[in-house]
């Protein structure tokens, strides 16, 4: 039996993670490790969390003791770190947060792999999951590889590229095995409303301005988070050790494109005169350092594993709105903070 821990496991894209490998390997013990921040919500594992091949543990990634304690515990196979401070708004106001979670986080849990898995790395994996932000800004052309420098113009790209370089360091001075993935903007289910597109359903249904950055003409590529689920489990079990695989969409859209397709699937969905959603965009001050265009050329991780996205951009965002629209007291519960009390209510009496 394989022992996984999923670092960040209950956070948007960790809990899909959780979840795809809890449900697809039962022969697995699945470990989700979580601080439960802000963005960390046990409802988002509602459907699993009584299977028995999953544990929860609340621990925080700063804590070296604790992740020493815990490593040495359970011993695993293999770390799939998602656990991060990810949103860049919050690193232009509190740049110190995103170094302690995201750089020394990440070296106390490679310190304890180290020490626990020596002997047997060439049996162990420590998969680091990462950002299309490390590599900076792009111009009108071209795509960011697996070999494009790294030149981040945020605290938090740049928390992020310092964590991807102690990986691939500790990988090279201690002979850890590693992988590094490193993905474009990822949207779905159980996003926490501060990122662009569940804070703008969420906003639409409440009739709130839609705050659009600068000139709106920021380039994303976005990726639908279940896909990217996908391709974390491919990479863990197929993955070439020591590597980097670059995860994106193939689907660029400017900030003011994908707002307005979303207004037009929002009034449509929510029976509204076609047009009244676009009334409540608002152009706002930019953001410093804002990056002007992200795109990710995923053609090794095609060539190579296979992968590709399983959706098209409109069709997953369609079903992301919809989903929203159906789970309105899960909305209800992370804007108002009561998702928090889910911990004590669910794990006091365990």
């Amino acid at each position: 039996m394989k022992k996984i821990i999923i670092t960040g496991g209950a956070g948007f894209i960790g809990s899909h993670v959780v979840r795809r490998f809890v449900t697809k390997y039962p022969q697995y013990q699945i470990y989700n490790l979580d601080a439960l921040t802000y963005a960390g919500n046990l409802e988002n594992l509602r459907d699993v969390e009584n299977f028995p091949n999953y544990t929860f543990i609340k621990a925080d990634i700063t804590d070296a003791d604790k992740m020493y304690e815990i490593i040495s515990e359970i011993d695993p196979d293999g770390v799939i770190h998602l656990a991060a401070e990810s949103h860049v708004d919050r690193s232009i106001n509190d740049p110190l947060a995103f170094v302690k979670t995201n750089v020394i986080g990440t070296v106390n849990l490679l310190n304890a792999c180290r020490d626990i898995w020596k002997g047997r790395y060439d049996e162990t994996l420590f998969y680091h999951i990462s950002t299309d932000e490390v590599y900076g800004t792009l111009g009108e052309s071209g795509l960011f590889t697996e070999t494009t420098p790294y030149d981040p113009n945020s605290p938090y790209s740049a928390s992020k590229a310092a964590s991807d370089h102690f990986v691939r360091a500790y990988g090279e001075t201690y002979g850890m095995n590693y992988i590094i993935t490193n993905c474009s903007n990822n949207y779905g289910p159980f996003q926490f409303p501060e990122k662009l597109i569940p804070l703008f359903i969420n906003n639409i249904i409440a009739n709130k301005p839609l705050p659009v950055y600068g000139d709106g003409l920021y380039t994303r590529d976005w990726l639908y988070v279940i896909d990217h689920a996908m391709a974390i489990d491919l990479v863990y079990h197929k993955g070439a050790k020591h590597e980097t695989y670059n995860i994106g969409g193939f689907n660029e859209w400017k900030n003011i494109d994908l707002v307005r397709l979303l207004c037009r699937l929002m009034d449509k969905k929510l029976g509204r005169p076609e047009g009244t959603a676009d009334k409540l965009i608002t152009f706002v001050k930019d953001r410093p350092g804002h990056d002007r265009r992200y795109a990710i050329d995923a053609t090794k991780i095609n060539t190579e594993l296979g992968w590709k996205p399983s959706v098209t951009f409109e069709t997953g965002l369609s079903e992301t709105i919809d989903w929203y629209l159906e789970n309105t007291e899960w909305l209800k519960n992370v804007t108002s903070g009561a998702y928090q009390k889910y911990y004590e209510e669910m794990y006091k009496n365990r």
